[in-house]
């Protein structure tokens, strides 16, 4: 479990983010998984690697392949997509996703993921640019990090797409290396 102070932190970090930061943030982690996926082909793309514990990597996510780290990206994306359009239109967001079991990838996802993770992050890159302001409105708790109006959402697909590309480089180096279960 998270501490309060890794909390604050987070929370904080977002709040002093301004929206263009958080944005150019994830236009670049575009580039950089886009540029992942191309050093591999479709078969070693599909090969899970374990990697070492990481900050915000569970256990039952550290034997994925990159496609499975993206389609986990996709999942999210789509779902912070909802949740900020919602927040930024005063809507209530939907409700009933359970943030553990309805974000794991399929068990062999193929070559198709490495395009559905592209327009999971450019569809929600066209939402936010007809939003109006993401500072101060409704909110929704975060599982871990708690109250985050659309703003600190919006900075937190930044936030996780970052923490998954450790995770997606590890993999990328390793994913022609032969595995042990």
């Amino acid at each position: 479990m998270i501490n309060a102070v890794v909390r604050t932190v987070i929370r904080t970090r977002f709040a002093l983010t301004r929206r263009s930061v958080a944005t150019g943030q994830i236009h670049a982690s575009l580039g950089r998984y886009l540029a992942l996926a191309d050093q591999l082909d479709a078969v070693s793309g599909a090969r899970p690697v374990r990697v070492p514990a990481m900050p915000g990597i569970d256990a039952d996510m550290r034997r994925w392949s990159l496609f499975m780290t993206l389609e986990h990206n996709a999942i999210v994306n789509r779902a912070m997509t909802t949740v900020i359009g919602a927040l930024a239109r005063g809507e209530e967001p939907p409700g009933g996703f359970d943030p553990k079991r309805d974000v794991m990838p399929s068990a062999s996802p193929g070559v198709e993921t490495v395009d559905d993770f592209r327009s999971s992050v450019e569809e929600y890159l066209a939402l936010e640019a007809t939003l109006g302001k993401l500072r101060g409105t409704q909110i929704k708790n975060h599982p871990i990090f708690g109250p985050f109006d659309a703003h600190r959402w919006h900075c937190m697909l930044g936030f996780h797409l970052r923490l998954h590309e450790r995770q997606a480089r590890f993999i990328v180096k390793h994913s022609r290396e032969p595995q042990t279960p």
